[in-house]
């Protein structure tokens, strides 16, 4: 069956007053509008527009309850500004920490608590902004010392941390992590120097400290940025963002797909809790080059980009001119959203109309999901298996 969904977008300080509402064809509420949910996440569970269709559930919070857990929530991202420095935990790390903080009697909404749940966390994103910027992982010490040089090189605080850069990778980066957010009065020397440096200079280092201390003054995470790989995606590029990978949005509008948890640990530009010790253990601090990925394209007019994990992929459909139809197979309950134009779906017993702004969710009983008509820009939502 095909069942119509909406939601309200959430009202992140950080998120634009327009870029959703351009993408949908809404009306701007006035007020940020960083993400809107898709999914049956309790935080904002995405609204049933007829439920008689769902025997009274007004929500997929609800609904999902008799129908079976979505393992992931889709959302459209739209980020102003920058969002903090964050990490996910791996499924075994996710299910000890949480186990652990249960035996240590920590209430479900504790702000001590890392874990809120058992379940990891990695993410998707596919930009559709022309760029959309975030910081991805950590490059090679060498790079982040030649940027720090060239910025404030002649500044003695900021000379000595970067010689810390220096020996075996993984180890100079957690070594340097630590200092940075372990509150030690030398890094507001080193934020501050940096900072001053990048007022009067030029290049992609500079625009990102310049961004990072307009948002967080003062934030050790600005110093950070410059450990980690500063990437522009271009629409159509998508980025997965696996467990232990650092990584914070800087600003752009995209479509994210995640795994349904609320496990983050934060790692700067921030007032919000870090825990040192607990983020340092479960960073994956090898560098790495950061490449989007590189989509399947099972038929014409559909791409699909699948990550190493069960619990999401996610598919664009585009169809209209040349490629008048298209169909992908479905293994389980699905999600779909209508960026552009409108299209008629059919699957095996229902049939819909969707047009820009729409979406919906497809049961596994659809079997298959073909777009028949119209012309437009889908994007589907669907367990990976």
């Amino acid at each position: 069956m095909f069942v119509r969904i909406s939601n309200t977008p959430r009202d992140y300080a950080w998120g634009s007053t327009t870029a959703i509402a351009g993408l949908l064809g809404t009306t701007p509420s006035g007020a940020p509008e960083a993400e809107l949910w898709l999914g049956a996440h309790p935080g904002s569970p995405a609204r049933i527009l007829d439920s008689t269709e769902t025997d009274g559930a007004a929500d997929l919070a609800h609904w999902a309850q008799t129908a079976g857990k979505l393992p992931y929530l889709l959302k459209v991202l739209a980020a102003a500004h920058p969002l903090s420095l964050q990490a996910h935990p791996s499924a075994e790390q996710a299910r000890a920490g949480f186990e652990r903080e249960n035996a240590q009697g920590l209430a479900p909404d504790s702000p001590e608590r890392n874990y809120k749940d058992p379940f990891h966390k990695p993410e998707m994103i596919f930009a559709l902004s022309d760029p959309f910027d975030a910081l991805c992982g950590f490059r090679e010490p060498a790079d982040s010392r030649a940027a720090l040089e060239q910025l404030a090189g002649d500044a003695p605080a900021v000379a000595a941390f970067a010689a810390t850069l220096e020996g075996e990778p993984s180890g100079a980066l957690r070594r340097a992590t630590e200092w940075l957010l372990g509150g030690a009065p030398e890094v507001a020397d080193v934020v501050d120097a940096v900072v001053a440096a990048a007022q009067e200079a030029d290049g992609v280092d500079a625009d990102t400290v310049r961004m990072l201390a307009a948002a967080f003054p003062g934030d050790p995470g600005i110093v950070l940025a410059l450990l980690l790989n500063r990437v522009a995606l271009r629409p159509g590029d998508a980025l997965y963002l696996p467990a232990g990978n650092i990584h914070a949005y800087l600003r752009g509008l995209g479509i994210e797909l995640m795994a349904a948890s609320d496990n983050v640990l934060r790692g700067g530009l921030t007032p919000k809790r870090i825990d040192v010790p607990e983020l340092v253990r479960i960073l994956d601090f090898a560098p790495f080059a950061v490449t989007p990925m590189v989509p399947e394209r099972p038929a014409p007019g559909v791409e699909q980009f699948v990550p190493d994990i069960p619990d999401f992929r996610l598919t664009r459909i585009e169809v209209g001119g040349d490629v008048p139809s298209a169909s992908v197979e479905l293994s389980d309950t699905a999600i779909v959203l209508c960026t552009a134009g409108d299209v008629e779906l059919e699957g095996a017993t229902e049939a819909l109309r969707l047009e820009r702004g729409e979406a919906a969710v497809v049961t596994v009983d659809e079997r298959r999901l073909s777009v028949v008509g119209g012309a437009g820009t889908l994007f589907l939502a669907a367990a990976n298996r």
